[in-house]
């Protein structure tokens, strides 16, 4: 099989959110199962040097966009043995940052029909186009629209993925033909309740829906979760399936990590000591390896499940227990934290902003990992979580419901509670403390959590018996 992977982010070239470890994982992980997949993005200025010194030019084009007939260059390289593609276009991608820019729309809506033209100029003939989230969502559209008639693209055919609802890419109705140049047959393709709904436009159009856990892919049915689009996900379950993500297990290795202060396996946790130890110093904590130390390691926002760590904190400071976050976003929630280090000294160490070996040495070194979140996608963070023996507290939705299971239970890996309230996420804290008292039993959970198997293997064979049912069809 042929499959074309079209992301905005991918690992190790750009990357703001999970979608990246997910688009430079899941193709290397495919193609290592003897399919030939391959990655298309946009040519950031933020790509760093020295991955950019090996790529070449392969084709130059211009893009139809509207009214506009944009350049596009087409670049590539090889990392990892897959091949990627860079679409070039200064006046879009020659930014600062991924997203957040005023012309979004515009950007991705280049990067979409892009894509498609550069079909006509490279030597892959792809089968099946993979997009993901709404910066790609079009593709399906414009392929649609503009280039079931061509040869390159008549059998062409498309899976979409959500990664997260959330972000729909919504825009005034003025852009469809401004900026998409749809003929008004084909309006109602992206319009939704009277915006211009980029995901809206990929779910319904693509030939099969995924997103990233089974349990996602459920909820999403229900307006809690969905964002404005549970009637239409409901609608369409017929082609949709949930495939929990994984995470690169020869990146995250405690046996191997450069980061860490000492490397260890589950047969010799004596490192993950050492571990606890050097980030207690680094964070300024009393150096105690009786305390049960409790992370977090996330993106500072509302659905992340933060406001019940506000409403919680003096309850969970009270026991003896340190605490350690990194992270960034909403204001307010970094001054919360940054208050409560002041609050808290020798207990409780943040870091705002992001580290990624700051990152690997609280993976590694803490002894349990909150991930209390409103809504969970899938989460990569408890899965790198557990693969370095640190226990992970998970409020059972999303992914994290299909990744974690109670220690109260049969093969347990975590610590789990149900219901939104910050009262049941500390009694599954105060759970783990009671625990973490009884060394021999600790040392059996960490051993449980490094265990499971996270990797690419399974998600990628079950993506690739999708795509081989979408081509039977």
């Amino acid at each position: 099989m042929k499959i074309l992977l079209a992301a905005s982010e991918a690992v190790p070239f750009a990357k703001s959110g999970g979608l990246a470890d997910v688009a430079g994982s899941l193709a290397k992980a495919i193609r290592n199962r003897g399919q030939a997949c391959r990655v298309v993005l946009p040519l950031y200025s933020d790509i760093p040097d020295h991955l950019r010194a090996g790529m070449k030019e392969v084709a130059r084009f211009q893009v139809p966009l509207a009214w506009r007939n944009q350049y596009c260059g087409v670049l590539t390289t090889t990392c990892d043995g897959v091949k990627y593609y860079f679409v070039d276009n200064e006046y879009y991608f020659k930014r600062s940052g991924l997203y957040g820019h005023y012309d979004d729309g515009e950007r991705f809506a280049f990067f979409s029909r892009a894509v498609l033209e550069m079909l006509h100029h490279i030597d892959f003939e792809p089968e099946i186009i993979h997009c993901n989230d709404w910066q790609t969502a079009l593709i399906p559209v414009f392929l649609d629209v503009f280039y079931r008639q061509s040869e390159k693209h008549r059998n062409i055919k498309t899976v979409f993925t959500i990664h997260n609802i959330q972000y729909q890419g919504a825009f005034g109705l003025e852009i469809i033909p401004d900026v998409l140049g749809l003929p008004e047959s084909a309006h109602g393709m992206v319009e939704y309740q009277g915006n211009c709904n980029y995901m809206k436009a990929g779910i319904e159009q693509c030939h099969v829906l995924t997103t990233v856990s089974p349990t996602y892919a459920q909820e999403l049915t229900d307006p809690w979760f969905a964002h404005g689009l549970h009637m239409l996900v409901a609608e369409k379950q017929y082609k949709m399936k949930g495939i929990l993500n994984g995470i690169d297990q020869k990146v995250y290795n405690p046996a191997t990590d450069p980061h860490l202060v000492q490397n260890y396996t589950a047969s010799n946790l004596a490192g993950k000591a050492a571990c606890k130890q050097a980030l207690q110093q680094e964070m300024g904590l009393e150096q105690n390896p009786s305390v049960p130390l409790i992370s977090m390691v996330t993106r500072l926002a509302d659905h992340k499940g933060l406001d019940l760590v506000q409403w919680a904190f003096s309850s969970l400071m009270e026991r003896p227990v340190q605490f350690v976050l990194l992270g960034s976003g909403e204001g307010q929630l970094e001054q919360f934290f940054r208050d409560a280090a002041g609050r808290y000294p020798g207990r409780a160490g943040i870091y705002i902003g992001f580290n990624e070996a700051l990152a690997r040495r609280i993976y590694s070194g803490a002894d349990l990992f909150l991930m209390p979140s409103r809504s969970e996608p899938c989460g990569l963070a408890q899965m790198i979580a557990m693969r370095y023996g640190t226990i992970p507290i998970v409020r059972s939705t999303g992914g994290l419901r299909d990744s974690v299971r109670d220690f109260g239970g049969e093969n347990g890996n975590g610590y789990t509670f149900l219901t939104y309230q910050a009262d049941d996420m500390l009694d599954a804290v105060y759970r783990a403390c009671r625990d973490f008292a009884n060394p021999q039993l600790w040392a059996e959970h960490c051993r449980a959590a490094m265990s499971c198997d996270f990797g690419w293997g399974r998600s990628a064979a079950e993506y690739i018996s999708l795509y081989q049912n979408l081509l039977s069809m």
